[in-house]
């Protein structure tokens, strides 16, 4: 259900719009580890570890995020809550992962980024192991534990592509950023799954949150031992400036005076006159909007549906069915893996013959994934089948801080909860019955596809503006 361009918090893909004059011709030039063997401390091994390790800790960022979801009918038996209330888990999530960002993006741009990046992993892999044993009479301390994994999450997403954008030239940055952000349908789709295989084998949900903790003490070694404690920005001037012997404060942007350094406050100023970041930021908000409450509700909706078919007995006992999200897991991991590949390779290809094509497939994507997203709730009662940078460098992670912001704010921190307040509102019009139930939902879910198709005209409109932007970033 996922368009091509559907990388949750994908504030660097506005680079790859900005910087494309060269990528087409560049994409060619790949970023595997050189086929000639190098020495173990060469830098171009040095690059391909550190990417490794990146993508590993953003599989397990996405596993956690989508935990919850995957065993979302055995919390919401557990604790006894409405659809509301069960939304209301994912909301409060997303509200302090968005609020967080802005404030590690300020970190990111000052301070070292690989401190930060592990206190990060640290703090919501803490977290998340203790939310495993909080009771049914704490359903509160439950929902803060998600805040504050939220706040957790939020370093890494806007902390790790700026690394992986400073480690690679402009011609191999965007195949490296295709491939981290693989693993974000990739780790959302394993969260599914670890979340239903745990309720499944051990009969007891709260197992599912005891497993990406370990990973994460995995990943947090990882970062420590093969991700280099700085790293400069690779660009020509960068490398000019240091073969002049130039010397420069670990703080300070390659080719920026001091006297040129800005204010959080100023950044956010210029990127607000950037037409193009604007409208697809918008775009991306109307994108989280969708992929939040589809994330959310859909294991749970085609349970209802199942419902109303005969096909499921209702939920009493302690572990409930969990077979939706498996196989909505799986079909997660799939589609996107492909979305990603095929988003990706059709722009290099039409990049080089159309400046446009960045934002014209996204929106393409977003208008075609609306249209079947509305049939495939029309059909579910019957068919289950059928239903299954525009910015200078010196201000990426600021920019990626208010894309995250932005998103989230207008997106997917609303989404899950408005999508469980609309289900409840409408139960509460008639006699409860399974019917009712998976109703309410699948009238709810129609939102999601008109907000879908407005996606799409939001991008079409970053289309007319993304050339003059991208020339006014690429200036001195």
């Amino acid at each position: 259900m996922q368009p091509p361009c559907a990388h949750e918090d994908t504030g660097l893909q506005l680079q790859a719009l900005l910087e494309g004059q060269n990528y087409g011709a560049a994409a060619g030039d790949g970023t595997r580890c050189p086929a000639v063997p190098a020495p173990r401390n060469s830098p171009a091994v040095r690059d391909c570890l550190a990417v490794a390790v990146l993508c590993f800790g953003n599989l397990i960022n996405f596993m956690d995020w989508f935990i919850v979801p995957g065993i979302l009918l055995d919390i919401q038996k557990y604790f006894g809550l409405s659809d509301g209330k069960t939304g209301l888990l994912q909301t409060v999530f997303t509200l302090c992962y968005m609020l967080a960002a802005p404030i590690f993006g300020y970190l990111g741009d000052r301070y070292n980024r690989k401190v930060i990046l592990g206190a990060g992993i640290l703090f919501w892999s803490g977290v998340t192991l203790g939310s495993s044993f909080i009771t049914e009479s704490y359903y509160r301390i439950f929902v803060l534990s998600r805040g504050l994994v939220g706040i957790g999450t939020a370093s890494y997403s806007t902390i790790a592509p700026t690394i992986i954008a400073d480690l690679f030239e402009e011609g191999k940055r965007t195949t490296v950023l295709s491939i981290f952000y693989i693993f974000i349908p990739v780790g959302s789709g394993c969260g599914y799954m670890l979340a239903a295989g745990m309720a499944k084998s051990t009969g007891d949900w709260h197992w599912a949150f005891r497993v990406t903790p370990c990973m994460g003490g995995l990943a947090l070694l990882l970062l420590i031992l093969l991700v280099p404690p700085r790293i400069q920005r690779r660009t020509a001037r960068h490398r000019a400036l240091s073969i002049s012997g130039t010397r420069r404060g670990a703080d300070e942007t390659p080719g920026v005076p001091r006297t040129a350094k800005t204010t959080w406050c100023q950044d956010v100023g210029s990127l607000a006159k950037n037409c193009s970041f604007v409208w697809s930021s918008l775009g991306l908000t109307a994108m989280a909007f969708v992929t939040g409450a589809l994330g959310m509700w859909v294991p749970l909706f085609l349970y209802r549906a199942q419902l109303v078919q005969g096909i499921v007995p209702p939920c009493l006992q302690e572990s409930c069915n969990s077979s939706n999200s498996l196989i909505f897991g799986g079909i997660t991991v799939g589609t996107g893996i492909v979305g990603v590949v095929a988003g990706a390779e059709a722009a290099r290809r039409l990049r080089k013959m159309y400046n446009k094509a960045d934002p014209l497939i996204c929106a393409t994507s977003m208008f075609s994934s609306a249209l079947c997203l509305y049939t495939a709730l029309m059909v579910a009662q019957t068919s289950i089948l059928s239903t299954f940078y525009v910015v200078t460098p010196r201000r990426q992670s600021t920019a990626i801080a208010l894309q995250i912001l932005l998103s989230h704010l207008l997106g997917d921190a609303g989404s899950p909860y408005l999508i469980g307040a609309i289900s409840n509102a409408l139960q509460a019009r008639g006699a409860p019955s399974f019917q009712s139930s998976f109703r309410s939902i699948q009238s709810s879910f129609a939102i999601c596809a008109f907000v879908g198709a407005f996606g799409g005209a939001f991008f079409l409109l970053t289309s007319l503006y993304i050339e003059g932007d991208r020339r006014e970033a690429e200036r001195p």
